[in-house]
């Protein structure tokens, strides 16, 4: 069974999808994480991020695993574990640079439905309702108010002691809404068969708890 969730930064897919996943007992993916991956990998070695033909030759000589196991997700570039390195906020600026690329969506969309391949599993992205995983047996579209959204972004910079201020995190989430809803490729979309969840005043328990009920009530 795949269930496939989409949604905004700050909508609380990865915590939802990670939740769900535990109560179900399955896989969790979390597309994003390639993504990031290639991105750590471009920005390791220097290639830049406006050098298509660089970004595609490099594309071909990498290679991108990621294990599920119950010590949670760890991702794999060439055989280094960059789990952490990932997360960095040089690659969170930078990974629109790469995952606005067609070559790019395509080699992951392979990957991911390799990764999904004969699993159980639950994926959160942009475009798992849309483009990786269209005929999935449920489709889920998660939102929130943009203030919401940044004050949950917010508190995981303070965690991470990153003190930007909250009118700036509004702003990042509003460029990163436009670009991803009006990049020419896979643009992020809720799909008229995916069940909508505005999450402005839920926690996860209780995204988790309706998720749940939905998937159980749908044929």
């Amino acid at each position: 069974m795949i269930i496939a969730i989409d949604g905004p930064a700050g909508s609380g897919k990865s915590t939802a999808a990670k939740g769900l996943a535990e109560r179900l007992g399955f896989t969790y993916l979390d597309s994003g994480a390639m993504y990031r991956a290639f991105t750590w990998k471009a920005h390791s070695v220097g290639v830049d991020f406006g050098d298509k033909e660089g970004l595609l030759k490099l594309l071909n000589e990498t290679n991108i695993r990621i294990d599920c196991s119950a010590n949670g997700t760890e991702v794999f570039v060439d055989g280094i574990n960059v789990t952490k390195e990932i997360r960095q906020p040089s690659i969170t600026e930078n990974i629109h640079h790469v995952s606005s690329l067609e070559f790019v969506r395509k080699k992951m969309v392979k990957l991911q439905r390799d990764f999904a391949r004969g699993k159980d599993i639950v994926a959160e992205g942009r475009d798992m309702c849309t483009v990786v995983f269209p005929d999935a047996d449920k489709k889920i579209y998660m939102d929130a108010d943009i203030s919401e959204r940044a004050k949950r972004r917010h508190s995981e910079l303070k965690t991470n002691n990153d003190a930007s201020d909250i009118n700036n995190v509004v702003d990042d989430l509003s460029q990163r809404d436009h670009r991803d809803s009006t990049r020419q490729f896979a643009p992020l979309k809720r799909v008229p068969d995916a069940f909508y969840l505005d999450t402005t005043n839920l926690n996860a328990e209780g995204v988790v708890s309706i998720l749940i009920k939905e998937i159980k009530l749908s044929p």
